[in-house]
């Protein structure tokens, strides 16, 4: 296997802006990855003549010295981007082999600033899930595993292909989407950097919709540095989506780097909740000494509707799914299984393409959206959701980003949480609120477990604020010099 995967996404656009090698060859190398690594299962479809042929295309750019900012970098693509002439299924039988006759904003911008595409990453159905075991393409497996274990674990979900291939060293760098947690948490269980930017930095056009209200494109990678570059790349004002701000995209890799003497960093009283795990909370107290060593003032901040979050999540992302999904009626494209009549058709192919988790957020959605029940949840569930956002105006006032645990614990094993909705959705404690408000958040690696599993920390921001958080970010990437690796065993 060529050392070529091991590089950074900056140290390989650095190599191949000097000539050292070519895109052609770098490409190659991470081709022979993925197909090395089947049994991670974090590809859903590869796609390697299509990347030799870019990469050919992006040494000939350079050559004639129009290279753009990503040009030759092999990157995974998750399978909620919609990409022109590629089946794209968002993780479901329903969508079927549906092959798009677009291209979504995002992947378009990557291929614009020169990225070559090794694939689509597996992903819970629908973006559904915490652990990646909900897809119709069967479960992610992490690279890492426990000291002296060989158990599979989880990589986290619903990005869970992108976090193992960005872990496992398959590609420089990957797409992923964040609806209450979905890039943060993977990040953490795989020793990743992931964030979610502010509502609306990405583009939404070309993603297959799960909670429209909730939605937001990011980048996984493996520095701070690596995912700023990404992100610089993938945000950007879109006519198409009426979503989008109308606001310039800073050049993010600046702001890594920069001193963060001075800035103030709340610490929400809320996020100490029972139970949660001795290392967790050690975890957290490290990354508050970390960043008082680099000059941050430490202010306790409360968040007083914290614990509503998790509730008012799963009433507001249901709603919206149960709406998003009446498309998905085996009519117009993707799986019909023909029934005695319309609604027999139409019951049978929902029946038969959905899997169990995406029918149950459907009917819980389906629910609270109901007569006699729409005001009782749903309307509440938004008021709720406006003074979780009020909670966080109030503590933006006293400070410049808040510090917390990614995740309640590390990767756990395959199956573990399966039969326990409750206990599953319990992963998004600590990243739903993020979501609930529209604002940035990111994950650093920053220590292993007691079993040598990798915990992170999160950072969140301003609305669109994120230079802060890559600031913040690469502080903490340096204090915590975390470098463990998954040891090979695919």
């Amino acid at each position: 296997m060529s050392d070529l995967t091991k590089l950074t996404l900056k140290t390989a656009l650095d190599g191949l802006a000097s000539k050292s090698f070519s895109s052609v060859e770098l490409t190659k190398a991470h081709v022979e990855a993925v197909e090395s690594a089947r049994v991670l299962n974090a590809f859903v479809l590869e796609t390697p003549e299509q990347a030799i042929d870019m990469a050919k295309a992006s040494d000939a750019r350079r050559a004639s010295g129009s290279a753009g900012p990503l040009d030759g970098a092999p990157l995974g693509i998750k399978d909620l981007f919609c990409t022109k002439g590629i089946r794209s299924t968002a993780g479901s039988k329903i969508i079927g082999k549906f092959i798009p006759t677009y291209e979504s904003t995002i992947t378009a911008n990557l291929w614009r600033d020169g990225a070559v595409m090794l694939g689509k990453l597996n992903m819970d159905e629908f973006a559904m899930g915490s652990s990646n075991e909900t897809s119709a393409w069967g479960p992610v497996v992490n690279p890492w595993r426990t000291r002296g274990g060989n158990a599979k674990l989880t990589p986290g979900g619903s990005s869970g292909g992108s976090a193992s291939a960005v872990a496992a060293e398959l590609c420089l760098g990957a797409t992923a989407t964040d609806t209450g947690g979905s890039i943060r948490q993977p990040a953490s269980f795989t020793g990743t950097v992931g964030i979610k930017p502010t509502y609306g930095r990405c583009s939404r056009w070309g993603v297959v919709a799960f909670a429209s209200s909730l939605d937001q494109a990011g980048p996984m990678a493996r520095t701070v540095e690596d995912a700023a570059i990404l992100l610089t790349s993938m945000a950007g004002h879109d006519p198409k989506d009426s979503t989008s701000l109308a606001v310039e995209t800073p050049d993010f890799a600046s702001f890594v780097g920069k001193s963060v003497k001075g800035l103030r960093i709340g610490v929400p009283k809320e996020y100490r909740v029972d139970n949660m795990p001795a290392e967790i909370d050690a975890l957290w107290e490290q990354g508050i000494a970390w960043l008082k060593d680099a000059g941050c003032e430490i202010v306790e901040v409360s968040l007083p509707h914290t614990k509503y979050a998790l509730p008012a999540y799963y009433i507001v992302a249901p709603a919206e799914a149960s709406s998003n999904l009446a498309r998905y009626d085996g009519m117009r494209y993707g799986l019909r299984v023909e029934g005695a009549n319309l609604t027999d058709t139409y019951e049978k192919s929902r029946a038969e393409g959905f899997g169990a988790e995406v029918k149950r957020r459907i009917m819980i959605g389906a629910y609270v959206l109901s007569a006699g029940y729409y005001d009782a949840y749903y309307v509440k569930a938004l008021k709720v959701r406006r003074r979780i956002a009020d909670d966080f105006d109030q503590a933006f006032e006293k400070v410049d980003a808040l510090l917390t645990p990614t995740a309640p614990s590390a990767a756990f094993s395959l199956g573990d949480r399966s039969d326990d909705p409750v206990a599953m959705y319990l992963n998004d404690i600590f990243t739903v609120t993020v979501n609930l408000a529209g604002l940035p958040g990111m994950s650093v690696p920053a220590g292993l477990d007691a079993t040598g599993l990798p915990l992170g920390l999160q950072l969140i921001g301003r609305a669109l604020d994120e230079g802060t958080l890559f600031s913040l970010g690469g502080a903490l990437e340096k204090a915590a010099d975390f470098r463990a690796k998954p040891q090979k065993w695919w």
